[in-house]
């Protein structure tokens, strides 16, 4: 079928005009009249291209171009049809098409992901004849890996834990040199403020620590990226029984991270100076769905977006534009969001530093 008759009027030509042309045929004629060499299209059309051919062949046209079929690529843990995206949209199952959990180029943008990484991925995979899920882990890879080489590294604290070192000056601030990237030797260092008062992770801390965990705790001593080794000496408790503050001491010979005797903690925290600190939300992004090929009857993941509005980060971060990307260490890779605004900071998670799915689905397998 080369042509459709229909007596209706068109809404720009009226009714001089009632015969249309099909796409099989007006995909050939309007490829050669563009000077298109190759035609790219999915496997659903490898039986049109004879007629494709065949109108080549009888018409006048100014070139010849050659349709070439390939397979769709498919995402675990997401959709990419625009029938089931359009869905999530509708329905206000997602923000908007520039969600950052949508596998559209405007929400891996908003995301944080960047275009050298997206044709990374697409080299690693290639071009397949035959239909296959792709693993979104080997997306986040490709992610991870550039983010790794240009992003500035920053300490951010998502569930602030507040400290007092006991021994350290009241008033007293010095300023430490904190690595920017250890990637690129040209990126430099920045200044970090380090004071009496610090916020460190919640879950950097245990009471009643397990066998394997190497943070804090008390009577334990932690070195401190980039300026002292503290012990927990006493846990201040708020009327609920809930762990409020922590009571630390310093050792002055560490600064830097090192010891003139030459112990090393196992463990080093990121931290950030609550006189300096400057409020922020952080959301954390996470796969769409927890199934691995979700169809239409799959639920989004209730997981696939956790807002944390607590977070404290380093001053360094106050000037931050919409669109910059950083790695908040021993966190993960950010990129500050369109909804960002002079004093009211917004972080989207653009990945972990690492594929923490796959210790879940090994646990889940078990």
């Amino acid at each position: 079928v080369l042509f459709r008759i229909m007596n209706v009027p068109h809404y720009r030509q009226g009714s001089k005009w009632v015969i249309y042309p099909m796409y099989d045929y007006a995909h050939p004629i309007s490829d050669a009249i563009e000077n298109i060499t190759h035609s790219l299209c999915t496997l659903e059309f490898e039986d049109h291209r004879p007629l494709y051919d065949w109108c080549l062949e009888k018409l006048p046209v100014p070139s010849r171009p050659v349709q070439i079929e390939f397979a769709r690529l498919n995402l675990s843990y997401t959709v990419l049809s625009k029938r089931k995206l359009l869905t999530l949209v509708t329905e206000g199952l997602v923000n908007g098409w520039d969600d950052p959990r949508m596998p559209t180029l405007s929400g891996l943008r908003r995301r944080g992901y960047t275009p050298e990484a997206i044709r990374n991925f697409c080299d690693s995979i290639g071009v397949a004849k035959r239909d296959a899920i792709v693993d979104v882990a080997q997306l986040e890879h490709a992610i991870r890996d550039d983010l790794n080489k240009r992003s500035q590294r920053v300490m951010a604290v998502l569930r602030p834990l507040r400290v007092v070192i006991e021994n350290y000056p009241e008033g007293q601030t010095e300023e430490l040199d904190a690595v920017n990237n250890p990637e690129d030797a040209n990126a430099g260092t920045r200044k970090v403020p380090f004071s009496r008062v610090l916020y460190i992770e919640q879950e950097d801390f245990r009471e009643n620590p397990p066998k394997q965990f190497f943070r804090l705790a008390p009577g334990r001593e932690v070195r401190l990226r980039y300026a002292y080794f503290i012990t927990c000496t006493q846990v201040v408790k708020d009327a609920a029984g809930n762990v409020a503050e922590l009571r630390c001491t310093y050792d002055p010979a560490t600064r830097g991270g090192d010891s003139p005797d030459g112990r090393s903690p196992k463990a080093t925290l990121h931290w950030v100076s609550a006189a300096h600190a400057v409020p922020a939300e952080a959301r954390l992004y996470d796969r769409l769905f927890n199934e691995e090929r979700p169809d239409n009857d799959s639920r989004i993941n209730p997981s696939s977006l956790e807002v944390v509005g607590s977070c404290q980060v380093e001053p360094s971060l106050k000037s931050a534009k919409p669109g910059d990307r950083f790695q908040f260490e021993r966190i993960g890779y950010f990129c500050v969001d369109l909804d960002s605004k002079p004093g009211a900071l917004v972080f989207n998670r653009t990945v972990t530093l690492r594929d923490t799915w796959a210790k879940i689905e090994k646990s889940l397998k078990k």
